[in-house]
């Protein structure tokens, strides 16, 4: 077998150790299918049994571990990241499709999820609460207290290969948990990559596990008691069915969504038309962020759309390695295929198309359609492509109930000039974030993120998935008299 980095396949990382399995894996190259990206194997049941033993081993270390030493690896896993930069944005576009300058944006975002662990790892809180509200509490007062959770089963996505998984090892590692991760079985590579980097960081052994597997042993993972926490990204319909297998664990759930973008008539034209082709096109559309339903106000229509239309044509579709490529592939034939059928539907259905329609291979060019009703897929499903579908409206309130007839509830953007919309879309969008003059795909790793309704439970941002991460608990103090 030939490889696009003409590599050996790489092990897999079962606590502290690299290991092999008779289960080779091979990762595909979205931009060539003729020449894989790379190989490494699918752990078998034994080595998931040992990993997941050694997790629960570790945390009698992990919990005790003070945050100067959790802060340490951290750093030292954000350094090496950083010195691995070109290397590890390579193997993104390779093992991914995504273009390269955006490979490398991703691998600077995990620099810093790494960093900004190691600096919440060291302000985990509580607080002092007095108690003495009645007079059988007088003399009393209560501390609160942060602690560990206990091994953590983590399961990462394809779109985001490196800063998806460090979004859930960064926090674990901060608040002193072990964590199993399961990274895409599309593209590994890149976090087993990082494993190199987090071992030589030396966290207790058994702390860290980086394990593709077959959904079957994923399965698994997900009923497994010994975990006390399960968090995923990834599709809405795989997620809510591991809520409901997942037993007694806590679950936090960062899944997609149809994301919604209005434009106001006082919003600035050329800044809108600009972030949202980023926004709708970035990744092919592969983000789960990604703008999908747009509504722009009657009177910003027809200059909208003539900038909107000729901006997507002018966007460079091809191969991911290239700098000036915009647009890479689709991560698979499939997921093509897929958007092909969707785009067909709603052109059937009445739709008009304004842009692109048709793949090539994986490659499938912007594509914005109009006229077509909020049923069709393309509206009322996650497209996961690169695909727009547009609509004029008349008054803003309007606007806000198009976005928000949807099972979904992730991000809007909402461009606009006027502080009372700004305003009036903040209280009655029902979404996890309201984005005031930038695309809904907006997001920096020390925010709150993560969705309502079928886009998913918790939120992730490193301050916030600790939270999830740890059991909160109270000593109440009485002085005695």
């Amino acid at each position: 077998m030939t490889t696009a980095t003409g590599a050996k396949p790489h092990p897999i990382f079962l606590a502290g150790r690299w290991v092999e399995s008779d289960e080779p894996l091979v990762v595909a190259n979205p931009a060539d299918p003729d020449r894989p990206a790379g190989a490494t194997f699918s752990a078998s049941e034994a080595q998931y049994e040992a990993a997941v033993e050694a997790a629960v081993a570790a945390f009698a270390v992990t919990r005790e571990l003070p945050a100067y030493e959790r802060g340490r690896i951290l750093r030292e896993v954000s350094a090496g990241i950083a010195a691995r930069r070109e290397e590890l944005g390579r193997l993104i576009a390779t093992e991914a499709g995504k273009p390269i300058r955006d490979a490398l944006i991703e691998v600077d975002r995990a620099v810093i999820t790494f960093r900004l662990g190691a600096e919440e790892a060291e302000r985990i809180v509580g607080e002092v609460i007095p108690l003495d509200l009645n007079p059988a509490s007088k003399g009393r007062l209560g501390i609160t207290r942060r602690f560990p959770i206990g091994p953590i089963a983590a399961i990462s996505p394809f779109n985001f290969p490196l800063n998806l998984a460090a979004h859930k090892l960064a926090p674990a590692i901060a608040a002193g948990n072990p964590i199993v991760l399961k990274p895409p079985s599309r593209d590994p590579l890149t976090i087993l990559t990082v494993a190199e980097i987090i071992e030589a960081a030396g966290p207790p052994e058994g702390m860290v596990s980086v394990l593709p597997m077959t959904r079957e042993l994923g399965d698994r993972m997900v009923a497994d008691e010994r975990f006390k926490l399960l968090t995923f990204t990834g599709s809405p319909a795989v997620g809510w069915r591991m809520k409901e297998r997942a037993g007694k664990k806590k679950v936090v759930l960062e899944l997609g969504g149809n994301a919604g973008v209005i434009v106001d008539d006082s919003a600035d034209l050329e800044w809108a038309v600009r972030r949202i082709l980023v926004g709708g096109f970035g990744y092919a559309g592969q983000v789960c962020i990604s703008v999908q339903r747009l509504f722009v106000h009657e009177r910003l229509w027809d200059a909208f759309m003539a900038r909107f239309v000729a901006g997507a044509q002018a966007l460079t579709l091809g191969d991911p390695l290239d700098p000036a490529t915009d647009v890479g592939p689709m991560v698979d034939p499939a997921a093509a295929a897929r958007t092909q059928r969707w785009v067909d539907e709603a052109l059937e259905l009445g739709g008009r198309l304004l842009a692109g329609g048709t793949a090539r291979g994986t490659l499938f060019p912007p594509t914005i359609l109009t006229d077509v009703p909020p049923t069709a897929q393309v509206c009322s499903s996650e497209a996961f492509a690169p695909l727009v579908v547009a609509a004029p409206f008349t008054a803003f309130e309007a606007a806000i109930g198009a976005v928000n007839d949807s099972s979904f509830g992730l991000q809007t953007g909402v461009f606009t000039n006027d502080l009372g919309h700004a305003w009036r879309a903040f209280e009655a969008l029902e979404v996890g974030g309201v984005i005031v003059n930038d695309v809904p795909t907006y997001r920096i790793d020390h925010m709150p993120y993560g969705g309502v309704k079928d886009s998913g439970l918790g939120r992730e941002g490193l301050r916030w998935a600790i939270e999830d991460m740890t059991e909160l608990r109270i000593m109440v103090v009485a002085q005695p008299g």
